[in-house]
Order: structure tokens, then sequence, then C-alpha cells
């Protein structure tokens, strides 16, 4: 199995009171029902402010690689992606888990 991992950081102007963040809050939410091949999706606002901390983040278990690769390509994801990439930097991680 697969953990996907993305950690979401405003970019200077933007915060929780932009429509375009809760616009991309909310098209993340749904990319668990709208991308088939999730094993399980979480996503959530981080409750705490240090400096160094992000300020959302989205877990998703896959399969494989190959079920990753079609995750990351499936155009709902692509248009999630898109509203984030305007108002934030993120970073990523993906690891394999034993089954």
């Amino acid at each position: 199995m697969i953990r996907h991992i993305v950690l979401f950081k405003f970019k200077p102007g933007c915060d929780w009171n932009d429509p375009r963040a809760l616009a991309a809050e909310h098209s993340s939410q749904q990319v668990g029902t709208r991308v088939p091949g999730l094993r399980s999706w979480t996503t959530g606002r981080n409750i705490t402010d240090r400096d160094i901390a992000h300020d959302f983040v989205a877990i998703g278990v896959l399969d494989d690689e190959t079920a990753l690769k079609r995750y990351l390509t499936h155009p709902f994801h692509q248009e999630s992606a898109r509203r984030w990439r305007e108002i934030s930097d993120w970073v990523i991680a993906d690891i394999h888990e034993p089954a």
C-alpha cells in the first residue's frame, strides 16, 4: 500500500477568509468520493499556528504505484490541485506501507 500525504501552506495574502481557499478545501474533501481507487481519504485544517506549520493536509491510501498514477492523473484530482496551486505551495510524500 502507498500513503500519499500532501501538506499545503498558503501563499502570502491568502488565508481561510479567502473564497478560493474555501473552494480548494471543498474540492479536496470531495476527492475521496470522486476519484476511484482510494482506500481511504482524509483532509483537514491544521489547528496549530506555529511558523513551520502548514495550513491544510490531504492523506490518501492507495493499493500500489499504478493506483497512485491513476489518482494523480484523474481529472477531478487535477482540478483540485489547480485550485491549490493558485493559493498555496505544497510538499508531498508517498510512502510504502505494509498491506
